[in-house]
């Protein structure tokens, strides 16, 4: 039995980042992984398909170069192997990096291989047993699969699998229209596949207002992409070299043959093969370990960070889950989860920011409450760019004055919605930043301009 002070189970975004702040408080550290150093993030999540949405927009801006009076000889063409390979150095680079900064850490001991409870405080991992008086759990999540009748039987893919794709899929047909599956329908649709969207919901991204959902599902129809919402897959079936999704929708059963199938409907925390039940970790009813205010697990002297604790399904949470630990254990900080906003971003194009609250749920409070609204034609910077399509619009408590929530979906909207985001957390009133002078031309600079013209939400 090797004895550590703490043992982090997980190399995704908050398990190197506190393995640090552990070693340099003075501790003695044991991280395991299992697989890829980085996590979701680095390996299957942010880092390549932002890196597939970027190569996505520039052959889709290489097509409308004429509309900027640029000319072109020939057809734009996209080399998938070309594509494939800018999206490995990037990740590969990323992927390194954490492991090596691991490595080479003096007072931490890298270990690679399974993690599994054996006891309270004890971990084994490649005939290895482990203890410690303090365990982080950074697992992280992977795809979900639903119980599709014939599902089993089709090669289907998954946001992990995509990242080996390096060819183009002539007709791509993406199960789920809500973060992931939009990303990828964009980008394989700019790249030159056919794409089909099957949305169980009856709208895409249902958790966002019918307003931002609607236009999202436009832009992509604009771009050809065959949205359909409301429609339940019944069955899928390999028929020679394609595959036939067979839904139901309104009481109708229809068919869409495709080439390659994409399953993009929720996520399930890594949780099933840990033996968490043998160091007492109670979880919820879908695997995800149940945590406080603080991260700690029903374990003394347990925490679990990142996705696999239900409390954020993000990079940017799993960094904040990070933050508070340390705090807590480290600075005499006393932080908690409760206390951070909700805040994401759909990297469509245009993206959207969101922070707060929708305006739906505004409504459900009862509260009287200020709304305002722009269409992004109306900003000059978007015009300038010939990127107009989308809106924002920003809520506002009608007697405290402090913002509720915003969704900016348009160009920049991802970056500009911190500006909101800041002034949310610094709990001051709108007219701060209605009064602040941004630079002209930029699409922040609108923001003061909605503060000044809101108006009662009816």
């Amino acid at each position: 039995m090797r004895n550590h002070d703490a043992i982090v189970i997980g190399t995704g975004q908050s398990g190197p980042a506190l393995a640090r702040r552990l070693v340099a408080a003075g501790q003695d550290v044991a991280i395991i992984e299992r697989k890829f150093f980085g996590g979701t993030c680095v390996n299957t999540g942010c880092t390549p398909t932002k890196t597939l949405v970027a190569s996505a927009y520039a052959a889709f801006l290489a097509r409308r170069a004429g509309d900027y009076g640029v000319t072109i000889g020939g057809p734009v063409g996209v080399d998938m192997k070309a594509v494939k390979a800018r999206k490995d150095a990037v990740v590969e680079a990323s992927r390194l990096g954490v492991e090596r900064s691991l490595k080479t850490l003096e007072g931490c001991t890298v270990y690679e291989g399974h993690a599994r409870f054996i006891a309270e405080k004890e971990v084994a991992v490649n005939g290895s047993e482990l203890a410690a008086d303090r365990i982080f759990i950074n697992v992280g999540a992977r795809a979900a699969i639903p119980p599709i009748p014939g599902l089993e039987h089709v090669p289907y893919l998954t946001n992990s699998s995509m990242m080996d794709i390096d060819f183009l899929p002539a007709h791509l047909i993406i199960l789920g229209g809500s973060y992931v599956g939009l990303e990828f329908a964009q980008v394989y649709r700019r790249f030159g596949s056919e794409v089909t969207v099957i949305e169980l919901a009856p709208r895409l991204i249902a958790r966002e207002d019918a307003d931002v959902s609607q236009a999202v599902a436009d832009f992509l129809k604009e771009e050809g992409i065959d949205v359909r919402v409301g429609s339940k897959v019944v069955g899928v079936e390999k028929r020679g070299n394609a595959i036939a999704v067979k839904v139901e929708s309104a009481g109708a059963v229809s068919q869409v043959t495709g080439t390659h199938v994409l399953v993009a409907i929720g996520r399930r925390p890594n949780t099933d093969d840990l033996g968490l039940d043998k160091a007492g970790i109670a979880t919820d009813a879908r695997g995800y370990i149940q945590v406080d205010d603080q991260l700690r697990t029903s374990a003394a002297g347990i925490w679990a960070l990142g996705d696999c604790n239900g409390r954020g399904a993000f990079t940017h949470t799993s960094w904040n889950d990070f933050e508070i630990v340390a705090a807590n254990l480290l600075d005499n900080d006393q932080r908690r989860v409760s206390d951070r906003i909700t805040a994401y971003a759909l990297y469509t194009d245009p993206p959207l920011g969101h922070a707060g609250m929708t305006e739906a749920e505004v409504r459900k409070t009862g509260k009287p409450a200020l709304i305002s609204t722009m269409a992004m034609e109306d900003v000059s910077r978007a015009y300038e760019k010939g990127e107009t399509k989308g809106f924002m619009k920003i809520l506002v408590d009608r007697d405290s004055k402090q913002i509720l929530g915003a969704s900016l979906l348009g160009l920049a909207g991802d970056e500009v919605i911190h500006c909101i985001l800041d002034l949310m957390y610094a709990k001051a009133p709108y007219t701060v930043m209605q009064r602040a002078m941004h630079i002209h031309p930029t699409v922040s600079e609108f923001v003061p301009t909605m503060l000044g013209e809101l108006r009662p939400l009816q």
